[in-house]
């Protein structure tokens, strides 16, 4: 039984460290583009006109007034702890601001530019908008409130320090002290040391949950 579970362990390292690798090669491509799109300035300045009058007329990205149609269902709780949105969960990306059924919210229309999630702990209140494009992702999003004790906040944020794919924030309206997100999903744990946080993310952090699997979680927002 040890040993089957020190496998399984070994090969989520694996994965993890594999995806970190993909995502290093992403970052430096990216750079080349960079380079390259200075040569042809001119064009992107033609391009990036078009672009607008195509904004303007076709709308591919929705204004916040879309946002009313973001998410519609409820939560159904599972034997686990782990709460699973029945219903759905738009993906519109949209420049305003989203009013979701649930806090912190577990997926819907979101801001086109996501926030950093490779292991990125943020120690102020982040927008939903952004956070929501992670969880997108593939991401794991811890939340806390003021009654979250100095140790814990300290502990989680060690966790998600060490952990690709996970991000950390304040969250004071939330019901529950501690609280973990991933798209479509979500529990309240009693402290960091609770034997379900390592559970919900071995299951969710890039889990078969994510909308966008392997997409980055660098080159975002941050903050």
């Amino acid at each position: 039984m040890g040993s089957a579970k020190n496998t399984g362990n070994a090969a989520r390292k694996a994965r993890i460290e594999e995806m970190r690798r993909a995502e290093q090669a992403r970052e430096r491509r990216a750079r080349i583009v960079k380079i390259a799109a200075s040569a042809v300035v001119v064009a992107g300045l033609v391009v990036g006109g078009v672009a607008v009058v195509h904004a303007q007329s076709g709308k591919k990205d929705s204004s916040a007034s879309d946002s009313k149609n973001s998410a519609s269902g409820h939560f159904v709780a599972g034997a686990d702890g782990v709460s699973t949105w029945k219903g759905t969960l738009g993906r519109t990306h949209v420049t305003g601001t989203v009013n979701y059924p649930m806090h912190p919210p577990v997926g819907g229309n979101h801001n086109p530019v996501w926030l950093n999630c490779n292991g990125d702990v943020y120690t102020k209140a982040v927008k939903d908008e952004n956070a929501v494009h992670a969880l997108e992702h593939g991401a794991v999003w811890v939340t806390y409130s003021k009654k979250a004790s100095a140790a814990d906040v300290k502990a989680l944020a060690a966790k998600v320090k060490s952990t690709p794919y996970s991000l950390m924030s304040p969250y004071d309206s939330q019901k529950d002290p501690i609280m973990l997100s991933a798209w479509g999903h979500q529990r309240t744990v009693k402290s960091a040391s609770d034997p379900d946080v390592n559970k919900f993310f071995a299951e969710f952090v890039q889990g078969k949950q994510t909308p966008e699997p392997g997409a980055a979680c660098t080159g975002g927002l941050s903050q």
